[in-house]
């Protein structure tokens, strides 16, 4: 936790939490991008294959 800490102060940013949410939110907006668009985001990502620790030499086949 305390790194997370250290590397949002480095970028600028703060772990403060609003304490209430924005007047303007949209909650069935908000419904409907969790249905139609987050799944297609997700499933975008690279699949996770095992790698190499090392920079220099690749895995041996």
């Amino acid at each position: 936790i305390q790194g997370v800490r250290k590397l949002l102060v480095r970028n600028g940013w703060s772990c403060q939490v609003p304490a209430r949410r924005a007047v303007e939110r949209d909650d069935e907006a908000v419904a409907g991008w969790v249905k139609e668009v987050w799944p297609c985001a997700e499933d975008s990502r690279r699949p996770v294959e095992p790698g190499s620790s090392s920079r220099t030499r690749p895995v041996s086949p």
